[in-house]
This record gives structure tokens, C-alpha cells and sequence, in this order.
């Protein structure tokens, strides 16, 4: 990283990338099939703590890719130069690697090409990858302002990044799209509380620095002197960061062919039947411009809509061209970056949201806990897709549906989709959460049950 007074990325354009993408399959010639991705990116970063602004950051990157195929052997090999002679490096120890591999007898081919694939402009903003340090300082500055006027200490980053990613293989695929986010997160302190707050889009426009800056300085404000709490069983409601974490939890671990394919999954023993409480539909969908739209894998294949749960049944999984040839089924367009022991993974999660105001589903609470975020998350049972974890920068004691007093944070051991059976409220305002390469999409969620195990000092 260096330090840097200009916001210009340096896009190398669809034409430019074309031709490097197609020198570097040449220099597979003697694989059976190839495949290269490049990822490009420029990313700025604007650091703050008690109060201050402490540095400015921008990384320029390249990352090309190369997936070599000799019989059913497979190589991949990197390189951050986009040189020539690296290029053809790269391409050539890809095969090298794939003569000294283990053949994979499940392997069958490459994903061919489905027809022409246009870029997604709703995935792209000039003015975000134009964002300059001294726009980055202004967002920040009013978030410092808001912390000391309450008497309280900010600290966070706010970053914007411009990238593109493209992928050709052998077969005739092609694709490519450029993509920019503008991401900011901050945690405000108190002398008994903290309070966090983040926002994330693809337009660095569409972000609302004060409301983002009062979300944060007030829910550090509400949860000064927070009291002792017994660890037990309380109906809660969980914010929309708590809920996309658990969300992505439930994905790593069940929503993917592979652990499907490996009975990793619970999935596995319980596809077509009820998982969850009605209320809950749960869609991956890399195509939805509100949610850093990515239209294909990491293969160059088109991504699909993907029911994981339709009103409480789970219905399916996500799927590349390697899990789908091998249980004979379509491909979703799912890759991740190769070699990738993980499977498919989905990377764009919503869950559909109800009709409820965050303030009525706290209201409903006849007592209970009103929890802001989870953190230090661990998958302890897969299959019974139980997590532990931390709350985190507010929880309240709410009864008869008035807020009593802020809590101590507490350890939960609880079961995700036990959880979601007992849903008894949804809210109507999905919040955007970054995520990878894309993000997740979820509302506030009441539920009747949440296990909570242990207390805090804090």
C-alpha cells in the first residue's frame, strides 16, 4: 500500500483484458483445456480512531489465474503480474502442475459457453470509482463530529474499491464485468457502552453518513450501564447484522453442493421438507442490482436464482460445473476460485422480508432481548447447524414491549434453524451487508427462542 492524493483507477477496459486473457490460454497449448481469470482492483481506505484520521491507504492489484486440464489432471497457477512473460508463465506451469496431479475421475470438462454475456452497468459507478481521500475524510469527519458531540470516540474505516473480473476458457466462454464498492463501518465508545454502525453500496452516493453516524452514536448512547443478565432461553429480536451473520453461517455450511454431494449438509436428510417457520424464504440472486450484482462465477458461467428455502422447505443448493457434472444436474453458476476444496458457495443472500417496522417487532416482545450484532461466531455441529457467538455493541432487556435497561453482552449456543422455526415477526426494511464479491440482503427478525449460555463482564 502507499499513500495517495489520486482517486483515479486504472481500468484496463474489456478490449485490453480480451487480449490478455486469450495470451494466456495460448500459453496452455499443450493442455486438453484451459482457463484464466483475471481480478483487478483498486482500493482506497480512510482509517480513523479517537477521533482523528490516522491514514489514507490506496492498493493497486492484479490477479491472474490459470486452470490447466491434461487428461483429468488439473494445475492452477497465479501470477500478480500482468507482464507477458508472466502471463506465459503462469500458463505453463498450470500444465506443469497438472502432469505431476492425481487424476480426478469425477472431473468431466470445463463449462462451455451458453451464448453472450453482456456487462451489468447496475454493478458499476463512476462516481465511486472517482471518490477522492478528501471525500472519504468528509464522510468520516461527520461521524467524528456526531461521536464528540455525544462524548464519545469513533473509530472505523471507510473504503471505496474499483475492480474487474473477467474469465475466458478454452471452450469459447468469455466474460467480464467491472464492479465498485463503497463500504464504511464504525465502532463508537462510550465509558460502559460501544455502538456500531456500517453501510455499504455500489454508489457511493446512495450512502447516508448521518444517519449512519446517529445509528451508531445512539446505540452507544442507549447502552450505557448495562446490567447483569442470567443466561437462559428469551424470545429476541435480531437486528438486520445479527441475522446476516447467522445467515451466512447457515450457508457456508448447508447451502453448497458439495456438502450436499459429502452429507456435510443438513441439507443432505432434509431437502423437500420444513427446516424453518413458513415466514422464512431464503433466495440467492447475484443478478439483483440492489445487492453488488455479480452476473457469473468464477468459471465465466451465468449465475442462476437460486429457492435454498422457500417458505420454510428446503428446496436446493448452489451448484458449479464440476458438483453439477457429477450428480447430473444443471449448473447454477456458483464457482468459486479454483482449487477450492469448498464447493460452491452462495454469494448474494436475501431473505425476504415482512411487514413489520423494527420498532413494532421490539414493541411485540413480552420479554425479551434486543440484540444489535453477534460476534467471534464458530460453527460447533454442522449438521444441526449450531453456532456459538458473542452479542455485541448493545442488547436490551425489553418487557411488555418497553425497552428497560441495556444488558451485558452474552454467549449464545444455539441452533440456526431451530431458531428460524420460531419466527414470529419479520421486518419490512432489508439492510444491505457487504459480503465477498457480493453481499447479503436481510430484515430485523423476531424469533420466539434464542439459547443463550454464558454472561459477560462487559
Amino acid at each position: 500500500m502507499y499513500e495517495s492524493g489520486s482517486p483515479e483507477a486504472e481500468m484496463l477496459g474489456e478490449k485490453h483484458v480480451r487480449t490478455l486473457l486469450e495470451g494466456a490460454l495460448h500459453a496452455c497449448k499443450d493442455a486438453d483445456q484451459a482457463e484464466v481469470l483475471l481480478s483487478t482492483s483498486d482500493e482506497a481506505l480512510t482509517r480513523f480512531a479517537n477521533n482523528t484520521i490516522h491514514q489514507n491507504v490506496v492498493e493497486r492489484n492484479s490477479m491472474l489465474r490459470v486452470r490447466a486440464v491434461i487428461d483429468k489432471r488439473i494445475g492452477v497457477a497465479t501470477a500478480n503480474s500482468l507482464e507477458a512473460r508472466a502471463v506465459r508463465d503462469a500458463g505453463e506451469a498450470a500444465c506443469t502442475i497438472a502432469r505431476f496431479s492425481e487424476e480426478n475421475a469425477d472431473f468431466q470438462s470445463l463449462p462451455a459457453p451458453a451464448g453472450p454475456m453482456q456487462p451489468m452497468n447496475a454493478a458499476f459507478s463512476e462516481e465511486t470509482a472517482a471518490t477522492s481521500p478528501e471525500q472519504r475524510a468528509m464522510a468520516v469527519q461527520t461521524v467524528i463530529r456526531r461521536a464528540e458531540a455525544g462524548k464519545l470516540v469513533a473509530a472505523g474505516a471507510y473504503g471505496t474499491s474499483c475492480e474487474e473480473i473477467a474469465v475466458a476458457n478454452s471452450l469459447g466462454v468469455f466474460a467480464y464485468q467491472p464492479l465498485t464498492a463503497a463500504e464504511i463501518a464504525t465502532v463508537v465508545m462510550g465509558e460502559t457502552s460501544s455502538g456500531y454502525g456500517d453501510r455499504a453500496a455500489t454508489n457511493a452516493s446512495d450512502i447516508d453518513f448521518d444517519a449512519l453516524a446517529e445509528e451508531a452514536c445512539g446505540r452507544a448512547a442507549r447502552s450505557a450501564s448495562p446490567r447483569e443478565l442470567e443466561p437462559g432461553d428469551y424470545e429476541v429480536v435480531l437486528e438486520p447484522y445479527a441475522v446476516a451473520e447467522m445467515l451466512e453461517y447457515l450457508a457456508y455450511i448447508g447451502f453448497g453442493a458439495m456438502a450436499l454431494q459429502e452429507g456435510r449438509s443438513f441439507m443432505a436428510e432434509r431437502m423437500g421438507q420444513k427446516v424453518t417457520g413458513e415466514a422464512i424464504t431464503i433466495t440467492d440472486d447475484g443478478l439483483d442490482p440492489a445487492c453488488f450484482p455479480l452476473p457469473f462465477d468464477f468459471e465465466g458461467v451465468a449465475r442462476r436464482q437460486v429457492p435454498l428455502i422457500e417458505n420454510g422447505i428446503a428446496t436446493a443448493v448452489v451448484y458449479d460445473s464440476y458438483t453439477a457434472a457429477r450428480q447430473g444436474v444443471p449448473n447454477t453458476g456458483h464457482a468459486l476460485l479454483a482449487p477450492n476444496p469448498m464447493g460452491p458457495l452462495p454469494g448474494h443472500l436475501h431473505l425476504m422480508p415482512g411487514d413489520k417496522s423494527l420498532e413494532e417487532l421490539v414493541g411485540s416482545l413480552e420479554r425479551g432481548l434486543w440484540i444489535s450484532r453477534f460476534h467471534y461466531v464458530n460453527v460447533l455441529r454442522p449438521l444441526e447447524t449450531i453456532l456459538t457467538g458473542m452479542t455485541r455493541d448493545g442488547v436490551w432487556l425489553v418487557e411488555k414491549g418497553q425497552v428497560k435497561h441495556a444488558v451485558k453482552n452474552l454467549r449464545f449456543t444455539q441452533s440456526v434453524l431451530e431458531a428460524l422455526d420460531t419466527v414470529q415477526g419479520i421486518g419490512r426494511e432489508p439492510k444491505l451487508e457487504r459480503s465477498g464479491f457480493g453481499g447479503c440482503l436481510v430484515p430485523a427478525l423476531k424469533l420466539g427462542r434464542f439459547a443463550f449460555t454464558g454472561k459477560t463482564d462487559f
